[in-house]
């Protein structure tokens, strides 16, 4: 099963569980972030990303370095709370 089918499969399941207010506001800051011009300003494939430094989940900071020395990685960043 490719990532697309099952990321649009996982979607489905939550939206058919979820509350539907919930469900709503999570469509609607969806819609508002499409909206902006964010996707215009989003690293693509092949950008460089500068060196930072953020603490992990044990609040030690890490590097982005650091994890590059031991191979490649993906960086995702999370919105937090809706």
């Amino acid at each position: 099963m490719s990532l697309n089918i099952t990321l649009t499969t996982l979607k489905e399941q939550f939206e058919q569980s979820a509350p539907a207010d919930i469900v709503s506001i999570m469509h609607h800051a969806t819609e508002q972030l499409r909206k902006s011009d964010v996707m215009e300003q989003v690293l693509k494939i092949g950008d460089t990303v500068p060196e930072f430094t953020l603490p992990d989940t044990k609040e030690q900071c890490v590097s982005l370095s650091s994890y590059l020395a031991k191979g490649p990685l993906v960086v995702t960043f999370f919105r937090g709370q809706w």
